[in-house]
């Protein structure tokens, strides 16, 4: 029986234990923190309860298939509510809230924009055709090989994903009002670079968050790490918790053992599910693929500045809240083109307390205000930290209409030092690499070591890339590459439940 170390609990660590217990190997998961979840941690403090990570549930059915293989359903760990508005965008002056219904955000696009609304019909059809193709038919692709993505309509597929034409370019094309471009580039911000810089291919995320919806799970966003580590612990994988990794052990090609302060665990494949850059800092210098120099030419997503906030008095505020009332350019550019910490940020509130009471106490308001900034600045400080979070709350107090700093009751923050410490990011990222073409699929840091054997890697930094439903699917594909290098050498003699090339969700 073949024996697996996998380091990292977060989604993709967790999911790739439960497919290769599933299939019958015997798998280990060791965790730095205490709890599960990675980046998707949780904590409580004077009665609210803060999620450090991500605060969007899009693509359900992404999850729901993960819980489907194993005999489940989400609905058996946690209770999902759509959210509607899904979000609220606060512009210079305007707001608008964004509908559940893409008819009724067709007839907000229309009071904007006349005709708008049946352009935006058209482009949700391209894009959930993007979106089909590029979920099911690329993101489940390890990128280990050219063949993988050779077929015969792959021509076609490429036409209509778009690969060569940006985000910006596509917005453009089919709206005119800033605020409707805006809105429509919204769910790009965080994948790294400018919107001339990210394929359209990208605008399968508009799809995702109009016509699946914007969800959330009731009790918050740990749930779903919850759940799967729930799922995990059924199938029997073991967890170990506060053991931080300090090298990987290599003899002959083959990773044969994990270490923890001084103690070794043999393996016969080990999984690297934490920061990519990381678990390669664990080999020795000879049976690392990537050197410094390559890592520095990386193009990195936005890390961010966080802040928890507990408010004793009820906010004007929807669940998510997106602040563009400065220059969304400027902002850009600060991130993208000449890193440097933000003049007058863009921000984004969430406040999971308006649509979930149990995550603060009666009459108070849970705040996650989050300023995206550049990886790898200079000069995080808890100064600078308040010089921010000073900025922030008097721009929100300025648009709720009501005072806000002087009913904080509660107060954390967290940065791209707490990045690096916690879960040792490179240059503190927070969001992963830049999804440019160059840094797609082939353009990632390979799922498979070419210098250790039976080395394997998923999460953020590797394909298919950052978020919740990424995780997923990187969790279940390196599985699948995993269970062939055992089942090839003869590690576990039964077949394979199941093949990663049949992979499909249904719609």
């Amino acid at each position: 029986m073949g024996k697996i170390a996998i380091i990292g609990s977060g989604i993709s660590g967790m999911v790739a234990a439960c497919h290769l217990q599933k299939q019958g190997y015997r798998v280990t998961v060791f965790e730095k923190s205490n709890m599960p979840g990675g980046r998707a941690r949780q904590f409580r403090d004077a009665g609210f309860v803060f999620d450090m990570g991500p605060s969007w549930y899009w693509m359900p059915e992404i999850f729901e298939h993960f819980f489907n293989e194993f005999g489940k359903s989400a609905s058996d760990y946690y209770s999902l509510i759509r959210l509607d508005p899904s979000y609220r965008v606060y512009f210079k002056g305007d707001e608008i809230a964004i509908p559940a219904s893409m008819e009724a955000l067709g007839q907000v696009f229309e009071q904007l924009e006349p005709g708008s609304a049946k352009r935006l019909k058209i482009y949700l059809n391209h894009a959930a055709e993007k979106y089909r193709i590029g979920m099911y038919r690329y993101a489940t692709k390890p990128s280990l090989r050219l063949s993988e993505f050779v077929s015969k309509d792959v021509l076609s597929l490429l036409k209509k994903l778009q690969p060569f034409r940006n985000m910006q370019e596509h917005v453009d094309h089919y709206f005119k009002h800033p605020m409707i471009r805006k809105i429509m580039q919204f769910p790009v911000i965080f994948l790294g670079a400018m919107p001339e810089r990210i394929p359209a291919m990208y605008s399968l995320m508009n799809y995702a968050d109009t016509a699946l919806g914007t969800w959330y799970p009731e009790g918050g966003m740990f749930e779903v790490p919850r759940a799967v580590h729930r799922v995990a612990e059924e199938l029997g994988v073991e967890f170990r918790f506060e053991q931080d990794i300090d090298g990987i052990e290599v003899l002959n090609g083959k990773a044969v053992s994990v270490s923890c302060a001084g103690h070794k665990e043999k393996a016969d494949l080990v999984i690297g599910a934490g920061d990519y850059h990381y678990m390669e800092q664990l080999l020795d210098p000879a049976h690392r693929q990537y050197n410094n120099k390559y890592w520095n030419a990386r193009e990195m997503a936005p890390s961010c500045l966080l802040y928890f906030l507990g408010v004793d008095k009820k906010l004007p505020l929807d669940h998510h809240n997106l602040f563009f009332d400065t220059s969304f350019d400027d902002h850009a550019r600060s991130l993208y083109k000449d890193p440097q910490w933000p003049e007058d940020p863009l921000f984004y509130v969430c406040a999971p307390s308006v649509t979930d009471p149990s995550v603060a106490p009666a009459g108070c308001e849970n705040l996650f205000i989050l300023i995206p900034v550049a990886s790898g600045l200079e000069g995080d400080c808890q100064e600078l930290r308040e010089i921010f979070l000073e900025k922030v709350i008097r721009r929100l107090e300025e648009r709720m209409g009501t005072s806000v700093k002087d009913h904080i009751i509660y107060k954390r923050n967290y940065a791209l030092k707490d990045f690096s410490a916690d879960y040792h990011a490179f240059r503190g990222n927070a969001y992963g690499l830049a999804n440019t073409l160059k840094q797609t699929a082939f353009g990632k840091p390979r799922m498979r070591s070419g210098k250790v054997s039976n080395l394997f890697f998923c999460g953020q930094l590797t394909v298919p890339g950052p978020g919740l439903p990424p995780a997923f699917l990187s969790g279940r594909t390196v599985a699948m590459e995993a269970a062939k290098y055992l089942k090839e050498h003869k590690f576990f003699p039964n077949p394979l439940n199941y093949d990663a090339n049949e992979y499909r969700l249904s719609f």
